[in-house]
C-alpha cells in the first residue's frame, strides 16, 4: 500500500497542497501534520479583523471540520515533526511515532524573531504569529493602559492601528528611519507615517531597544539606547521572522536561509519538496534583486500558489513556479497593496495625489513592483503588467493621462 504524501506543516501552504492534490485526482493517502491544536486557519486576520472583534475563530478556518474526512485527508494536530529518516522515508513526530512517506513536503513556515534584550521574557511582552498569540494579545488589550510596539513592519503597524482605534496610547519603536523600510518605498513609508500619526500613533525612529523594564514580574516600560524610557504595560514585538529550516538542515538538506528548492519546488532529495514561508526558491521577479535570484516570501499568495504548483507536479502535470508575488496590509482606514518585488535601489515614480496613490518601482529601467494605497484598480493593472512582462517606462507611469488600463489589456 502506498504511504502517500506527508505534509509537515498545516498552515496555508500545507493545507492548500492537500486540497489541491484531491482536486487534481490524487488518490493515495495524504497526511497533514500540524503543531497547533486548531484546524488549519487564515493568519492575516489575526492582526486585524480578529483582534478588532470583527471575526471569530470559526471565521478563520480554511475549511469546516468535515472537510478532512470527506476528502480523506488525515489531519494530525498538536504534533511537531522532529526528524527525517531520508533512507527509510519516515518522518518522526514529537509523540515518538513516525510516518512513512512516498513524498514528504516541508511546509513548516516561520517563527517570530525573538527580541534579544533583558526582560523580553516578562509578562506583558507579546508576539503575534498564531491563534494562541492573538488570543493572548486580545486578552491583554482589554486591560492595557499604554502600548509600545517594537518594529514598524506590517504586523506592528496593523496592531498599532487596532490599538489606536480603541483610544489607547501607542508608540511604535523602529530601528530604521521610516516604517516598513524593507518592504516599501520611502514615499509610501512617509504616507503611512502621516496616516498613523493622524490615528494618534507616536513613533520613535532610529531607536534601539536595550531592555524591557520590569516591575513585580511584569513589563512596565521599554529602555532605549538614547537613554529614554517609554512606559508600557503591553509590548508587542514584531521584528521579523526566522524560517523553520532546522528539520531540513538536520536531515542534510541545503537550508541556509530557508529550505532551498529548485524552480519546481524540489529539494535535492527527489522524495522531498518544500513550500511556503520556509522555502527559498528561484523566481524571475527576483532577478537583479538578490545575488542568486532566489527569495523567501512570506505571503498568503505565495503559500497558495506554491501549494497548487506542487500538487500539479505530484499529479503528473509539472510546471516551474513563477507566480507573481503580491501582498496587502490593512492599516486603519487604508489598504496597502503591493504587486511584484522591489529593492532599496529601485527608482520610484508616483502616480496619483492625496491619500490615494501608487508608487511604480523600476529596476534597471524595467517595472519591478507597484505599491498602491486605496487604489485597487492600479493594483490589478500592475498585476497584469508584471505577469505579462508588458514594457512600461517611468515617463508613462508618471503621466496621469497615459492609459495604463489600455496597456494592461493590450494583446501581446
Amino acid at each position: 500500500m502506498s504511504a502517500g504524501v506527508v505534509v509537515a506543516g498545516a498552515g496555508q501552504a500545507g493545507f492548500q497542497l492537500a486540497a489541491s492534490l484531491r482536486e487534481g485526482g490524487f488518490r493515495n493517502p495524504i497526511t497533514l501534520v500540524g503543531d497547533e491544536a486548531a484546524l488549519p486557519y487564515q493568519r492575516p486576520p489575526l492582526s486585524k479583523a480578529y483582534l478588532a472583534g470583527k471575526t471569530d475563530q470559526e471565521g478563520l478556518f480554511l475549511r469546516p471540520p468535515g472537510f478532512f474526512a470527506e476528502h480523506a485527508v488525515a489531519h494530525r494536530p498538536g504534533l511537531r515533526a522532529v526528524a527525517i529518516d531520508r533512507d527509510a522515508r519516515r518522518l518522526q513526530l514529537s509523540d515518538g511515532t513516525d510516518l512513512p512517506y512516498d513524498h514528504l513536503v516541508l511546509a513548516t513556515g516561520a517563527r517570530n524573531r525573538p527580541l534579544p534584550v533583558p526582560g523580553a521574557e516578562l509578562a506583558g511582552v507579546r508576539q503575534l504569529r498564531g491563534l494562541a498569540d492573538a488570543d493572548a494579545l486580545k486578552e491583554s488589550l482589554a486591560t492595557a493602559r499604554a502600548i509600545v510596539v517594537v518594529g514598524a513592519g506590517f504586523i506592528g503597524l496593523e496592531f498599532a492601528a487596532v490599538a489606536a482605534a480603541r483610544g489607547l496610547p501607542v508608540t511604535v519603536i523602529e530601528a530604521a528611519e521610516r516604517p516598513m523600510a524593507r518592504a516599501v518605498s520611502s514615499e509610501m513609508g512617509a504616507f503611512f507615517r502621516r496616516a498613523h500619526a493622524a490615528m494618534g500613533v507616536r513613533f520613535a525612529f532610529g531607536a534601539g531597544v536595550t531592555a524591557i523594564v520590569g516591575r513585580d514580574g511584569r513589563a512596565a516600560g521599554v529602555a532605549l539606547a538614547d537613554g529614554r524610557e517609554l512606559a508600557a504595560d503591553l509590548i508587542l514585538v514584531g521584528i521579523g521572522v526566522l524560517p523553520n529550516r532546522e528539520l531540513a538542515a538536520e536531515a542534510g538538506l541545503p537550508a541556509e536561509d530557508g529550505v532551498r528548492v529548485d524552480a519546481f519546488l524540489a529539494t535535492p532529495d527527489p522524495a522531498i519538496s518544500a513550500i511556503g514561508d520556509c522555502a527559498r526558491f528561484p523566481i524571475p521577479f527576483a532577478r537583479g534583486l538578490t545575488p542568486d535570484g532566489t527569495v523567501r516570501i512570506e505571503s498568503v499568495q505565495n503559500a497558495i500558489d506554491q501549494g497548487r504548483c506542487l500538487a500539479a507536479r505530484l499529479t503528473g502535470k509539472p510546471a516551474s513556479y513563477g507566480a507573481l508575488p503580491w501582498f496587502w496590509s490593512d492599516q486603519g482606514p487604508h489598504k496597502l497593496q503591493i504587486a511584484g518585488l522591489s529593492g532599496p535601489g529601485d527608482a520610484s515614480v508616483v502616480r496619483g495625489t492625496g491619500d490615494a496613490f501608487s508608487v511604480f518601482r523600476f529596476r534597471d529601467g524595467h517595472l519591478s513592483a507597484v505599491e498602491s494605497v486605496d487604489r485597487a484598480g492600479d493594483h490589478m493593472i500592475a498585476r497584469r503588467l508584471l505577469t505579462a512582462g508588458t514594457p512600461l517606462t517611468p515617463d508613462q507611469a508618471a503621466d496621469p493621462d497615459f492609459d495604463l488600463k489600455g496597456l494592461a489589456l493590450r494583446r501581446p
